[in-house]
């Protein structure tokens, strides 16, 4: 069998002119996993759209508007913040997970490899055949037979392209705007028209005929692997030790390892390399030839694990154990995924004050937030009451925000107890409603009995309650220490 250059990549001739992969279809425990998985991913990434939590929809990034809905939390422009605990943690998530099982994001959730095998390459097979018959397709003349196929392929493609785009486009401007959308003119929403039309085309594009070209090319996550990875995290990898020497470049079939050279686990790679080189910037730790090897090891009667899960450590032997034959039985010597290492305990303490940060300032937040501060005015005023009794005057402040998506109806009051004392309050700009995401200002009087000062100051509470017109069942009630001042009894 050819080997692969050593030059260059192998999805590339000398003049850097494509060559089209074909990769052969593979059966295995890990391909049955990603294939569950991989169906898992696209229900959600089609439904979530269309789920609703707490009134609105799951997942919504209304960014001409400035709201976002996020599994039932509501977000504002004002909560920018919030995106240094979300995208810090998710770097740092990246570089432990990179750092324990290496590319495994690559392999199992990211949407090119997702889309691609569970999506367009079946399209490919149920239309065209298997790798052979595609390939001696693609190799054939122009034919009617050959274009019509072509045609079913790429029409296909087309609608599920479409679809994709749609339920991406739903996430930026929610499904009841994109359902009125649909049943209009393109000409009546240009801009939307035109993303959901590029997205498209991009995905076209992309899935179905640059694919593994994006992730050996365009993608940066593999050039940031080299340094999030070491010897001890868990990649996929051919056993050095028990493989070499192969079936063929032995000196005799007592000292071949157990790789008979059968080149299975290049013809299954997404990416067309060769495992048996070690760990690869183009490798997606997809699996396959891991399933391609074990069948093959199956029928030869030999323990399965050739090529596996393991560290660079476990599986790569040093020249002299290659030379000498030496050779390891399947998983033997096989260290702990989680090590008691340096960098992946720092990342982990990271990430965990990052998802600590984020919940409790989500935790902390409230429907309508208040701030409240003393006028520049006098500090207090001193008036005759009904009864004759001296009372005082203190002028607040009030900056008001809904930080939710529903109207907010607003009222203020003190505890019964304060009531019986004879403290009122008087808020001017009466406040009947907030509308949903809006902030509104206004002035807060506090009327109260001299008597209620000591030693010229006293504290109380005040309580801004707010009820959503669209589920009154929400009700809030916000607690807010105020500090009254007046003149020394």
């Amino acid at each position: 069998m050819k080997e692969l250059p050593l030059d260059r990549i192998a999805t590339a001739d000398r003049k850097g002119n494509r060559i089209y992969l074909y990769p052969v279809s593979v059966k295995g425990y890990y391909r049955k996993l990603r294939s569950q998985l991989g169906l898992i991913l696209i229900v959600i990434f089609l439904a979530m759209p269309w789920l609703r939590i707490g009134g609105h929809q799951a997942i919504l990034l209304d960014v001409p508007r400035r709201r976002f809905a996020i599994l039932g939390l509501t977000f504002w422009a004002h909560d920018a913040p919030l995106l240094v605990f979300v995208f810090g943690g998710l770097l740092i998530l990246l570089g432990l997970v990179t750092a324990i099982w290496g590319r495994v994001w690559c392999g199992w959730a990211c949407p090119q490899t997702v889309f691609v095998d569970r999506v367009f390459r079946k399209i490919e097979e149920w239309i065209e055949g298997d790798s052979l018959t595609r390939k001696k397709l693609d190799l054939s003349p122009w034919s009617f037979q050959k274009v019509l196929k072509k045609s079913e392929k790429w029409f296909a493609f087309t609608l599920c392209a479409l679809v994709i785009s749609h339920s991406f486009l739903a996430y930026f401007v929610g499904t009841d705007t994109l359902a009125l959308m649909i049943r209009r003119a393109p000409l009546e929403n240009p801009a939307s028209f035109l993303v959901m039309a590029g997205v498209t085309a991009a995905l076209l594009f992309d899935f179905g005929w640059f694919r593994e070209q994006f992730c050996t090319l365009l993608c940066p996550y593999g050039r940031f692997q080299s340094v999030l990875m070491d010897d001890e995290s868990q990649v996929v990898a051919y056993d050095l030790k028990r493989g070499e020497p192969r079936r063929g470049l032995a000196q005799s079939s007592e000292n071949a390892g157990d790789c008979v050279n059968c080149y299975r686990c290049v013809q299954v790679c997404p990416t067309g390399i060769d495992i048996r080189r070690g760990v690869q910037l183009e490798c997606i730790a997809c699996t396959a030839c891991m399933g391609a090897c074990d069948d093959v090891m199956a029928r030869m009667d030999k323990p399965l694990g050739l090529i596996r899960y393991g560290t660079q450590a476990t599986t790569e032997g040093t020249e002299a154990d290659v030379k000498s034959g030496v050779r390891a039985v399947a998983g033997a010597g096989r260290r702990n995924a989680w090590p008691m290492r340096p960098r992946p305990l720092l990342s982990l303490g990271l990430l965990l004050a990052c998802v600590a940060g984020l919940t409790l300032t989500v935790l902390k937040r409230v429907p309508v937030e208040l701030t409240l501060i003393r006028a520049v005015d006098a500090p207090y005023q001193v008036v005759s009451g009904l009864n004759g009794e001296a009372e005082v005057i203190n002028h607040f402040k009030m900056d008001l925000r809904n930080q939710t998506f529903f109207q907010q109806s607003l009222s203020f009051a003190v505890t019964s107890e304060l009531e019986a004392k004879g403290v009122r309050l008087v808020v001017s700009n009466h406040l009947p409603s907030l509308p949903a995401g809006e902030s509104e200002r206004a002035d807060l009087f506090v009327r109260f009995p001299k008597s209620l000062l000591s030693s010229g100051h006293s504290r109380i509470f005040i309580q801004i309650r707010s009820d959503p017109l669209v589920f009154p069942e929400k009700t809030h009630t916000l607690h807010q220490e105020v500090i009254l001042v007046g003149p020394f009894l």
